[in-house]
């Protein structure tokens, strides 16, 4: 035990706290029992040593920071730790990856129920089920979900100064004067190509000339490990996910057809429906349906976007329709905080109100007269007019 005690000790000495996610301010850390969950590499181990580190440097002791793959608990129990943990004064217990431990939300609970003056925070991946139908959490705990960083989030790092989260509406109406101050702090385009690259996952910071091995190797690791773990997939049907994923990469953007997939991947259209929630779950993929219909599991989406574009220029080989990398930027960005729909007459429909066509800096909305609050999104300027507004900068609302 003496071992987990001393590898946080090191951990928080290596922690560094130049930059951090505006999701720590978001999260109410007074709660007793807090579930960050997030896709593989997005930087929840991060979070939590940092908020570690500045909140309890006068008293690391009260505090302890362990992750549950350690080889540690092939041994021991979580119970048995944080047993002794509060009986040596510990109060405030953050485990990491707590979907590799087989009890996990058992545990959490016990601990919960037995422990009134222990607060418990944990990560686990995106596709983790905090309610069950024997141990449901989701009534005890508080659950945020860590996405990757923003391109706000990304021009912090790059260029060391801050830069406010902006809400939808106001860059709607108000999109000129946000880009103007902007502006005269940094040159977003300069930045922008870069972020579309390589700036989605923190890990850059460890060295861009390894980012895309270490984003395949995020991909493998959900895909082969993750997946079967957490949702049963069966490992054979793997490879042909891994052919999917890279078929969605390179369209413009993709319209599936559900029964000629499901026939080529062999499994059941039912199930390929499954696989597909799945794979939106696991933040790989994104499905937009049209407006006015409802979600089910079963319902065929209407578009199947990447997550994210470093997905993109990953599976896409570097070279991904630049049509398609826009539409998936502004998809990604806007469901952070709103509902996008796939719309008959345009890109996107968000919130069910306002119209939004992507293009490039020509684009017009000549196709879409008549059509009440509508905007186009256009890439390579650096100021928009009218309803024309900088793609960019749908890029810091959070």
């Amino acid at each position: 035990m003496e071992k987990l005690f001393e590898q946080y000790r090191r951990l928080i000495g290596y922690t560094e706290l130049k930059f951090t996610r505006s999701l720590e301010k978001q999260i109410s850390w007074d709660a007793r029992l807090i579930g960050i969950k997030g896709s593989r590499g997005t930087g929840k181990t991060t979070l939590l040593l940092q908020y570690i580190k500045k909140t309890f440097a006068a008293n690391l002791n009260i505090a302890l920071y362990v992750s549950l793959d350690n080889l540690w608990f092939f041994k021991n129990t979580l119970s048995d730790l944080a047993d002794f943990f509060v009986k040596h004064g510990g109060t405030y217990l953050f485990l990491d990856e707590v979907h590799k431990y087989p009890s996990w939300a058992r545990e959490i609970k016990n601990l919960y129920d037995g422990y009134p003056e222990l607060h418990i925070v944990f990560t686990g991946s995106s596709l983790l089920e905090i309610s069950s139908a024997r141990v449901d959490l989701s009534r005890r705990a508080l659950v945020y979900d860590l996405p990757g960083l923003s391109f706000r989030e990304f021009l912090e790092i790059k260029t060391n100064k801050k830069f406010p989260v902006l809400e939808f509406q106001d860059i709607l109406e108000n999109h000129v004067k946000l880009a103007e101050d902007i502006v005269k702090e940094t040159k977003p385009l300069a930045f922008f190509g870069d972020y579309l690259r390589y700036g989605y996952y923190p890990y850059f910071l460890e060295g861009e000339e390894d980012y895309a091995q270490r984003l395949g190797e995020t991909i493998l690791m959900i895909l082969e490990q993750e997946l079967p773990l957490l949702k049963m997939i069966e490992p054979a049907y793997v490879p042909k996910i891994k052919q999917l994923l890279a078929i969605i990469s390179q369209s413009v953007p993709f319209v599936p057809n559900i029964s000629k997939l499901s026939e080529r991947i062999g499994i059941n259209r039912q199930t390929f429906l499954t696989y597909l929630q799945y794979l939106q779950q696991a933040k790989l993929i994104q499905l937009l349906y049209k407006e006015g219909s409802g979600i089910s599991i079963l319902q065929r989406p209407d578009k199947i976007f990447l997550d994210n574009t470093n997905l993109m220029v990953l599976l896409g080989e570097n070279y991904p329709n630049i049509g398609n990398l826009r539409e998936t930027f502004l998809a990604n960005q806007l469901s952070k905080k709103h509902s996008i729909r796939h719309s008959e007459k345009s890109d996107f429909l968000v919130d069910n109100i306002y119209t939004i066509e992507v293009g490039g800096k020509n684009k017009n909305k000549k196709q879409l007269d008549g059509i009440p609050r509508v905007y186009i999104a256009a890439d390579d300027i650096e100021f928009g007019f009218g309803n024309k507004i900088p793609l960019w900068l749908f890029g810091y609302m959070y």
